[in-house]
């Protein structure tokens, strides 16, 4: 499952980036320096960078390069615009842009300020505090926002190797799973957690998640209950039909629009039904994204004027 959605070279490039950068944080400050050889700032800073964190070497810090032309996959995820691109990663997360700082000098402040505020361990020495997968997940998240199911699977599995403690990671998993029409494949990733993870509410999310996509019709059976919702517009069973049918197939904004229309013709239709089902779309998608946000909003100036 661990090789779903990605090839074999995306998924080496994964393994060399918890080798090279996501590990060694975990006690290390690694500045991480995105560059290609016909860059020519980049060959520029790059003896900057070296000297600096040589010289930082007995204060934890390390330099990790990415050439982007070899690791084009793990530039993508990192939205590298432009090179030289340059992060210092503490514990698996990027805590600063050091982007801008091209001098020796420029770049001891930055390290002398982030060095006084991190539990960085000189030399790297001691034990290493759990892993902190942050990157990688928003890398699956990311994937999965774009709608590749498949290749977010992917990566989820691969995160979920290592760290199969970690909540969100088991979410992302099942979310792209679902997401990729593999429910099968979900609901067996769902059965398989620890109980102590079954009620962390990212997993609830993703349950939610399952069960919206278990209402995904194919494409005929989606324009029938579209033409079906069109032709009966005061059909509350036609018009949550095709709304639940919508988002399953990822219409969101479809069935959004259907169950806030069928809450401002009759709130307590079927026992708040229309209400129910959108809430339940607010839990799969995440009560923090932006599109939630404002449907809410929409929501709210339905129901309270």
């Amino acid at each position: 499952m661990a090789s779903m959605g990605l090839n074999i070279e995306e998924q080496k490039a994964v393994e060399r980036f918890r080798q090279q950068v996501a590990e060694p944080s975990m006690t290390s400050l690694v500045v991480l320096d995105f560059w290609a050889e016909w860059c020519g700032p980049c060959k520029a800073l790059a003896p900057v960078l070296e000297k600096v964190t040589a010289e930082y070497a007995d204060r934890g810090v390390l330099l990790a390069k990415v050439n982007v032309d070899e690791e084009a996959f793990i530039a993508q995820q990192f939205q590298v615009r432009s090179i030289p691109t340059v992060y210092a990663i503490f514990q698996g997360q990027p805590v600063a842009d050091l982007t801008n700082a091209r001098s020796e000098s420029q770049l001891r402040q930055v390290l002398d300020q982030l060095l006084e505020k991190l539990p960085v361990t000189a030399g790297g020495e001691g034990a290493a505090p759990t892993q902190d997968v942050a990157p990688l997940i928003a890398m699956g998240e990311e994937v999965l926002a774009s709608g590749d199911g498949e290749r977010a699977a992917g990566i989820f599995a691969q995160i979920v190797e290592m760290a199969p403690d970690s909540a969100p990671a088991q979410a992302g998993l099942v979310r792209a799973l679902a997401l990729a029409g593999q429910l099968d494949e979900a609901e067996a990733a769902l059965a398989a957690l620890d109980p102590a993870l079954a009620s962390d509410p990212e997993v609830e999310r993703a349950r939610a998640a399952l069960e919206l996509a278990k209402e995904r019709p194919d494409d005929s059976e989606l324009a029938s209950l579209r033409q079906a919702a069109t032709a009966a517009p005061d059909d509350m069973d036609a018009q949550l039909a095709f709304a639940s049918a919508a988002f399953a197939a990822g219409e969101r904004d479809s069935a959004a629009d259907t169950l806030l229309t069928m809450i401002g013709k009759d709130n307590e239709w079927n026992e708040g039904a229309a209400k129910a089902k959108l809430l339940q779309i607010f839990e799969a998608i995440g009560l923090e994204d932006p599109w939630v946000a404002a449907t809410r909003r929409r929501l709210s100036l339905i129901l309270f004027g």
